[in-house]
């Protein structure tokens, strides 16, 4: 296991937004595109060795075995030279135009593509957020009807946390298979539902939502979900089969939690 961490992190959501109609690049809007070894240069004086830094997915992953490493290629090399121990965070909150979104059956087997990928061309990288914050990507996308699939249902929702989850797993496969030393930080959001009176309704939406919150990570790490959850997740969507599948997973040897 690594040591202790004090790390920053350059902010590289890609979203689809407003119908797919554009994507919310954070890396554009930041102009990392442009200073992006200025930016790398700042880490090392603010006296910080540990970057969390996400390549951009959507400009690398071109389509089913095409890549365009130009970008990343630049960035990595500075990154040795600079000595910055990268914590690559693979997807956030956005795929590739030609993913769509997190309602493709697809998804997970190519997250794993790319992941792999990645970690053969990078072989010195060893900490790794194969996916970011699950819950969070799932609920704006396909239950709060913000980012991607722009969807406000509890199906769409179970089918993007199944998608991400599993995506996740196969994506630690991938990197392990190519990078046996790896090191996985999956980061998830840290909120918390008070219930604001003691209605019986607000106190079991209160309880609802805290246990939903944690779907992602107790499916990743093999977590049994409470009965109700479990039977939220296969009334809407997950095949027994597949939960079964989570649960005999055991990548969680390899994985930390940050929130």
């Amino acid at each position: 296991m690594v040591e202790f961490m004090f790390a920053t992190g350059i902010e590289c959501s890609c979203p689809t937004i407003e119908g797919g109609r554009w994507r919310l690049d954070e890396l554009e809007a930041t102009d990392h595109y442009r200073y992006w070894r200025r930016d790398l240069e700042l880490v090392r004086e603010l006296g910080l060795r540990y970057l969390r830094y996400g390549p951009p997915l959507h400009r690398t992953f071109l389509a089913p075995a095409r890549y365009d490493w130009a970008f990343m290629d630049q960035v990595a090399q500075a990154m040795r030279t600079l000595d910055i121990i990268p914590i690559a965070d693979l997807c956030h909150f956005g795929v590739p135009d030609w993913l769509e979104n997190f309602q493709n059956p697809e998804l997970p087997q190519r997250l794993a593509e790319y992941a792999g990928a990645f970690a053969k061309r990078y072989p010195w990288i060893q900490l790794y957020t194969p996916v970011n914050e699950m819950y969070v990507a799932a609920r704006m996308s396909a239950l709060d009807g913000i980012w991607n699939e722009q969807l406000r249902s509890e199906t769409a929702f179970v089918t993007a946390i199944r998608h991400l989850a599993r995506g996740s797993v196969l994506m630690m496969e991938a990197i392990l298979r190519e990078c046996p030393e790896a090191t996985f930080i999956n980061s998830e959001s840290s909120e918390f539902y008070q219930p604001c009176c003691p209605d019986p309704e607000i106190l079991r939406i209160a309880d609802f939502e805290n246990q939903r919150r944690f779907i992602a990570l107790d499916l990743l790490y093999a977590v049994p979900l409470r009965d109700d959850i479990r039977g939220y997740v296969l009334d809407h969507g997950m095949p027994a089969d597949e939960y079964e599948w989570f649960m005999q997973q055991q990548v969680a040897k390899r994985a930390i939690l940050g929130v």
